[in-house]
Parts: C-alpha cells; sequence; structure tokens
C-alpha cells in the first residue's frame, strides 16, 4: 500500500485551501440541513412547543456528533500527517484505531442516554408535554449512536484521504433522505419528534454506508478493518487528544444552549425557548460555515505540518480568517435586514413567537463572527498538534460564559439571557486572537506580514 494522495503541486496556497475549504463548507451546511429542516417541518406541524421540545433535546443528542467529529478529525489529523511524511503504515493504524473508538464510544453513549436523557431534560426545565416529546427524540438517538458517531466520523476521515468531494456528495445524500422522510414521517404520518429523528438516522446510515463502501474501493488506498489486532490504547489516546478541543465545542455548545433553555424558562416562558430555538438555527447556518471553512483549512495545514513547510501554513492560515471575518458580517447584516422573512421558514404565522425572534437576533447574534474565529483558532492548533491548547480555548469558551449567564439575567431579565453569549465571546476572542496571531508569527517570522496579509 502507497499513499498516493498529496496536494497537486500546480496549486497555489489559495487554490489547495479552496480545493479542501468550499466541499467542506458544503459538507457542513449540508450536515447542518438535519437540525434545520428538523426545526422547519416541527414547527409548522408541531407547533411552538415542538420547536421548544427539540430545542431541549438538541444539548443531549448533539452529543453524539461531538463524539464522532472528535473522532474523525483526531484520526483524520493523524491521517494528513501520514501522508505528508509519506507514510502508509502510520495512516492505516490511525484508521483501524477510529473504528474501535467508534464502536467502543457508542457503546457508552447508549448507556447513558438510557440512564441520563430524561434527567437532563428535567434539568433543563421541560414540563410534562416539553419533555413528553423530546423524550421521543432523544430516545430514538440513543439506539442509534452508533449510526450517529460513525456519520461524524467518516466524512472527516474520507476528506483527509485527499477526498473532500466524496465526502461533501455522501453528506448531500444523506441530507436529501432526510428532507424526505422528514416530510414522510412529520408531515403525513404525523409521528411528530420521533419522526424527526428517524428520519435523521436512517439519512444518516446512508452517508455511513457510502463511507464504507469508499473504504473498500480502490479510489482509497486505506481500508476499514473492524479488527482488535495490534491496537495500541496510546494511540486511542492520541486521536482522542486531537479530537477532544472538538468534542469540548460540542459539549460547550450544548451546555450553553441548555443552560440557554433553563434561564428562558426561569426569566421568560415556552415561547422565548421557541423563539431561542429558531435564533439558534439563524446562528448555526453561520457557526456551520465556520466550522466549514476551519475544518477545510484543517488537511492542508496539517499536511504542510508534515511536510514541514511552516510558511504555507501561515498563508493559509491567514486566508481562513479573513473568509471566516467576511461570512460573519455579511450574514449577520442580512439577518438584522430581513429578519421577519426568515423567521418565516419556521414559524407558520404566530405573531408573538416573531417578534420574539426579531428580538434575539438584534440582541444575540451581532457578535458571531467572533465565535467563529474562535472556532477556527481551536481547529488550527489541533491541526498543527498542539492539542493542549486547543483544548484550553474550547474549555475557555464554555466556563467564560458561566458568570454571564448567572448575573445579566437577574440585572435585565430576559435581555441579559440573550445578551450573555455575545458579551462572552468578545471577552474570550480579545485573548484568544492573540494566541493565535503569536504562533503565526512564530512559524513565518522570519518574512515581513505584509505579503502575508495580501496572499
Amino acid at each position: 500500500m502507497s499513499l498516493t494522495h498529496s496536494p497537486p503541486p500546480t496549486l497555489t496556497i489559495s487554490q489547495n485551501f479552496w480545493r479542501y475549504a468550499l466541499p467542506s463548507i458544503a459538507a457542513m451546511m449540508v450536515t447542518g440541513l438535519y437540525q434545520i429542516v428538523d426545526g422547519i417541518f416541527v414547527g409548522h406541524y408541531v407547533g411552538y412547543q415542538g420547536l421548544a421540545a427539540i430545542n431541549m433535546a438538541w444539548p443531549i443528542t448533539y452529543l453524539l456528533s461531538g463524539l464522532g467529529l472528535m473522532i474523525g478529525i483526531g484520526g483524520g489529523t493523524l491521517i494528513s500527517i501520514a501522508r505528508g511524511e509519506k507514510n502508509a503504515y502510520h495512516a492505516q493504524r490511525a484508521l483501524d484505531h477510529v473504528v474501535l473508538l467508534i464502536v467502543a464510544v457508542s457503546v457508552i453513549a447508549l448507556v447513558f442516554f438510557a440512564l441520563f436523557g430524561e434527567t437532563l431534560l428535567t434539568i433543563q426545565g421541560a414540563d410534562h408535554t416539553i419533555k413528553a416529546l423530546a423524550l421521543q427524540y432523544v430516545q430514538s438517538f440513543g439506539w442509534a449512536a452508533f449510526i450517529t458517531i460513525f456519520a461524524g466520523a467518516i466524512p472527516m476521515l474520507i476528506r483527509n484521504d485527499d477526498s473532500p468531494k466524496i465526502a461533501t456528495g455522501l453528506l448531500i445524500a444523506g441530507a436529501l433522505t432526510n428532507i424526505v422522510l422528514d416530510y414522510l414521517f412529520i408531515g403525513i404520518f404525523k409521528w411528530q419528534l420521533q419522526g424527526a429523528a428517524v428520519a435523521t438516522i436512517i439519512a444518516q446510515a446512508v452517508t455511513v454506508t457510502g463511507g464504507i463502501i469508499y473504504f473498500y474501493s480502490s479510489r482509497s488506498p486505506l481500508t476499514i478493518h473492524f479488527t482488535i489486532k495490534n491496537i495500541q490504547l496510546s494511540h486511542c489516546w492520541k486521536i482522542m487528544s486531537l479530537g477532544s478541543s472538538v468534542l469540548i465545542m460540542y459539549l460547550y455548545a450544548s451546555f450553553v444552549v441548555a443552560l440557554h433553555n433553563y434561564q428562558f424558562m426561569q426569566y421568560g416562558t415556552e415561547l422565548t425557548v421557541s423563539a431561542f430555538a429558531i435564533v439558534g438555527y439563524m446562528m448555526t447556518l453561520y457557526y456551520l460555515v465556520a466550522e466549514g471553512i476551519a475544518e477545510g483549512m484543517q488537511p492542508p495545514v496539517s499536511y504542510y505540518y508534515g511536510a514541514k513547510q511552516p510558511q504555507n501554513i501561515s498563508k493559509t492560515t491567514y486566508l481562513a480568517i479573513k473568509v471566516t471575518i467576511i461570512a460573519g458580517i455579511s450574514w449577520f447584516a442580512l439577518l438584522y435586514s430581513f429578519p421577519r422573512t426568515l423567521i418565516g421558514l419556521f414559524n407558520s404565522g404566530n405573531a408573538a413567537l416573531t417578534t420574539e425572534a426579531v428580538g434575539g437576533i438584534k440582541l444575540h447574534l451581532f457578535a458571531m463572527f467572533l465565535d467563529g474565529l474562535i472556532v477556527l483558532a481551536t481547529v488550527y492548533f489541533m491541526a498543527v498538534d498542539k492539542a493542549g491548547k486547543a483544548l484550553v480555548i474550547s474549555v475557555s469558551n464554555m466556563l467564560v460564559q458561566l458568570p454571564f449567564l448567572y448575573f445579566l439575567p437577574q440585572w435585565l431579565g430576559v435581555n441579559g439571557v440573550w445578551l450573555s453569549m455575545p458579551l462572552s465571546t468578545i471577552l474570550l476572542s480579545l485573548i484568544v486572537m492573540p494566541l493565535l496571531w503569536a504562533d503565526i508569527y512564530q512559524r513565518y517570522k522570519t518574512l515581513p506580514i505584509e505579503p502575508l496579509l495580501n496572499s
């Protein structure tokens, strides 16, 4: 076996970045369709209580996607580094350990959902109606943990195997399947949130099946092995360590959404939680773009790191920073200008819900481009094998919100809950961005900065 994949020598740094970034952004947007399409159908066919229920179930089920991405991007980083080093054995070894981790983590997740799913909904303040709806969603994902985790990991592995278009194509196939099944299960069969969950799980199974076929085809030098032969715990730990910052980002998102749900139930009503769900979908669209940019940056940066090309690392990262900022500011401008039109995708005429969501967009999303930069910084440090720094940033992103969410609602009521995240993001970005700049500058310190900014 040999590793034949490497960035084509005729491509510029910018072309190679977009070669990975565009499919990655498309893949993340397609992945987001699972959540967003669920919200659209639930909002129209179940109503605002359904939106509140799915928003309380989401922090729990989102953990499965985080576990899959942790394993996928951790193993994928090792695969890209091995490609840069032209080491086929290390690449295959990384994939073997990824498969074992997916199986082991899936079993743990299934037990966790069975034991604590209902408790986690109660903690968020879910009442009887919302809890019953949310449990439909949570329990379905618990039984299908293996599929959801595998679906999160396999696009990362395929992308790092230098096949980003195939990874995107598999995600598109899954997303289209989800849309059709959502209409069938929620709109026609009236299965409510259980229908949304089953539709998503079947769609994820489509992506997983296609990914397994890819690794058994001639297009990949790697092959999936369901084996424990030559498995070493140290390699499993390395994969989890590299991907841990991504899991922390997902834990952060789940924790923050759950805490917001609780605070909105304390200082508002079920309608406020429903509005928060809609605003969350709006932010998710940008967050997925930002995450796509970051994950598209990761394979070439990891390759350049393995190939010892620090100048290319710096140029690629600066380009990713520019794109992240432009995308965030542009999306907020669009949301601010046409909020009611976009809210209407999730709301079938509830005027009070629309009013609440419009206010939430203005208070909650004005600093979201900085959140995109924090995601970028986290993935950057992971891509250059500095998992410790990436983990610290991810943990800090979660912890910094706690005092804001505790004090601001006491002073400002519901508005304080809306403002907690953007204000804490501003504070953290003032610390994280200088750290990112310093690491980039250290790698490229022998050259002037101005050419980098124009590259």
